[in-house]
């Protein structure tokens, strides 16, 4: 059973980790604050300096040339803004995942010693549910170490995943691009 000064202090570990992600938490929503008023930033900048190239076509060819030159970073731009958005929600997101591999190292350890405790008073004859007991207790902390592997392995994979569709997006939005600045300068 546990003591007053033992529950007192489980509490103020809660509170402060409590305290802590939500300062973690607030930090990412800062960061993506900051992406997003330094996108609508740049949006409006470049809007004002395509509506002034607009204002000065005087033929067609000026016209595709103008749409060639604002659709072709339009895919590089969209790429980099997810992957900044990406790579907030994946620091946010392993910061939160430390606190919890961290508590659950604790918990484990506290679970350990008071099986430890348990055993020390437990009556003759109790061995084998002991053993039991500490069996379960080792083969739940495997299954939980696995499952954090794993879901290690999803995220590096879906990380990979992710940076390919960026290339092939950024690739895409080039190729096309590029085809129709020859054409325009061809003709």
């Amino acid at each position: 059973m546990m003591t007053f000064e033992q529950i007192l202090s489980l509490h103020k570990k809660n509170v402060a980790t409590a305290f802590d992600l939500g300062e973690k938490a607030l930090a990412g929503v800062e960061k993506f604050a900051e992406l997003n008023l330094q996108t609508a930033k740049t949006l409006l900048a470049e809007s004002a300096e395509h509506t002034q190239a607009m204002l000065s076509i005087k033929d067609m060819q000026d016209l595709v040339a103008l749409h060639n030159a604002m659709l072709q970073p339009m895919g590089e731009k969209a790429a980099s803004y997810s992957r900044h958005w990406y790579d907030i929600a994946s620091s946010v997101s392993a910061e939160f995942a430390k606190v919890a591999e961290a508590q659950a190292a604790e918990a484990h350890k506290q679970l350990v010693s008071a099986l430890d405790t348990a055993v020390k008073n437990a009556p003759q004859g109790t061995e084998p549910a002991v053993a039991a007991m500490k069996n379960a207790v080792s083969t739940a902390a495997a299954a939980m170490e696995s499952v954090q592997k794993a879901v290690k392995q999803a995220t590096e994979l879906a990380e990979a995943n992710l940076k390919a569709v960026a290339t092939t997006a950024v690739n895409a939005t080039k190729a096309p691009g590029s085809t129709a600045a020859e054409a325009s300068s061809a003709s």
